[in-house]
């Protein structure tokens, strides 16, 4: 399961606007920590959980961490998730496409 270690990683609110954040583009550690309500070494820590579960790389800069999403960590989230919508889709095309039943006409008297 190549995703559990993802939705492990997502399972902290903390994480997730962290990711949020990195949607807009690479960031530095600190240009993260100024936007959240946690301290520097605290978003450093979510960032290094982000990072083993393959969701954001690392570029050193001189002495800054810049970070980013990293596509081919979200790759198999992504495909897990497709599934499921997939298999969501096709259940409602199958409700969609059965026959109707045919309503029964009222007897006269």
């Amino acid at each position: 399961m190549a995703y559990g270690h993802a939705f492990a990683a997502l399972a902290d609110p903390t994480r997730r606007l962290v990711l949020e954040q990195l949607r807009a583009g690479p960031r530095a550690v600190g240009d993260i920590a100024r936007r959240l309500p946690v301290s520097r070494p605290a978003v450093s820590q979510h960032l290094k959980v982000l990072k083993e579960a393959g969701l954001v790389r690392e570029e050193r800069r001189g002495t800054r961490h810049i970070y980013d999403i990293d596509p081919e960590g979200l790759g198999p989230l992504r495909a897990w998730l497709d599934r499921l919508w997939d298999s969501a889709l096709e259940a409602f095309r199958a409700e969609v496409e059965k026959p109707k039943p045919q309503a029964k006409e009222g007897k006269t008297k």
